[in-house]
């Protein structure tokens, strides 16, 4: 039953990527038939891939009001964060103490980060220029005399430690210094994921900036400056060890996850599976590639089905995942695009031209033209 005549209650649980375009979905597909709440855990969405310039002097990652932007869609904002969930009562429960009743619910929850490494440090992307500010200015400076990016088993997004690696390298040949790096990956081959011709032209780049990359390594540092390589005894040496962050889910209560991980798992449509009415989309569903591209899909497949419960759509659209990034670091940026099959890409392009439109870092079909209306240098 709907929680009125009239309108029919949906609340998104999030305030990054897959809730947004979630939202900006369902405003499209169902209109005023949907009565939309944003529990949004803080007031503002920050346009995340651009804060990897951050640390080389560049301006700061583009934040958006979520204030602004759910009056844009006529959503209700709540800034609170999600708690735990009562599926057989059709209600949120928040960390305030609040109750959020709903007859369809998009969980956004984003993934849980941690640090893998004691011994290297672990990049965060609320913080970077602060975390690598330093780092740079020694590399500038000539103290810095070898440096490793590493990513763990478990790992995030990887685009951004190659484009960390390739213009810490650009600013050392500005620099006239000459500074071995190493990138430590559990990839077959670099940025695999966009598959076999696009690696292969990312190996050519990295390996024309002087950067190793040893592939299909499951990374530990278990002291400092030494990188233990497996499978295999063997070792490699770095003056500073910058890593990526482990994922874990977000370990909801209510909502059933994974036997590890503690991630969401979802159908094709983006529906929990064992609850009705619940679906989930972005780094916390189960779905093996973490990418912002990715959750806008996953977000547009769920807001379908709901606009389908709504009564306002005939059918829903399951997720046909395809993945689209660029590259910073190379003199100039790399366009990537691929279908995947099986967590690797196939139907695989790279090109200095734009391969999508609008050409943003984040590709999602309601969310990156929306961005661009507000800023379009900034998603550039």
């Amino acid at each position: 039953m709907n929680s009125t005549n009239d309108t029919f209650k949906t609340v998104i649980a999030g305030g990054g990527v897959a809730a947004l375009e979630g939202a900006l979905a369902l405003r499209d597909l169902a209109g005023d038939r949907i009565e939309l709440t944003l529990l949004a855990p803080a007031k503002d969405f920050v346009y995340r891939p651009m804060t990897v310039r951050e640390p080389f002097g560049y301006r700061s990652a583009r934040r958006y009001s979520l204030d602004e932007i759910a009056r844009d869609i006529g959503a209700e904002l709540r800034i609170d964060s999600f708690k735990w969930l009562d599926p057989a009562a059709q209600t949120v429960h928040t960390e305030s103490g609040d109750q959020l009743a709903y007859d369809a619910l998009l969980l956004a929850l984003g993934a849980r980060r941690f640090k893998r490494y004691a011994h290297a440090v672990t990049l965060d992307d609320s913080c970077l220029d602060e975390q690598l500010h330093g780092l740079i200015q020694d590399v500038e400076q000539g103290y810095v005399r070898s440096l490793a990016f590493i990513a763990p088993s478990r790992m995030p997004w990887p685009l951004p430690l190659y484009e960390l690696a390739l213009m810490t390298a650009a600013r050392a040949y500005d620099m006239n210094i000459e500074l071995p790096i190493t990138i430590v990956t559990p990839e077959d081959s670099p940025l695999a994921v966009f598959g076999r011709e696009a690696s292969a032209e990312i190996g050519q780049v990295l390996a024309t900036a002087g950067i190793e990359v040893i592939t299909a390594a499951h990374a530990e540092v278990p002291e400092v400056g030494t990188i233990a390589i497996h499978p295999g005894p063997r070792q490699i040496s770095a003056q500073r060890i910058v890593a990526l962050p482990e994922l874990c889910g977000p370990w909801a209560p209510g909502v059933p996850g994974t036997a590890s991980g503690g991630f969401i798992r979802i159908d094709e449509h983006g529906k929990v599976r064992q609850l009705d009415r619940v679906y989930a989309a972005g780094d916390a569903t189960d779905f093996p590639v973490k990418h912002g591209g990715i959750a806008a899909q996953q977000a547009d497949a769920a807001a379908a089905s709901i606009a389908v419960l709504a009564g306002v759509a005939a059918d829903t659209a399951p997720i046909k995942p395809m993945i689209r990034g660029i590259l910073l670091g190379p003199d100039r940026p790399l366009y990537m695009s691929a279908h995947l099959t099986g967590g690797h890409g196939s139907d695989s392009h790279i090109s200095e031209q734009p391969l999508w439109s609008p050409p943003t870092k984040i590709a999602a079909r309601y969310l990156a033209p929306y961005l661009e209306t507000l800023d379009p240098i900034a998603v550039a």
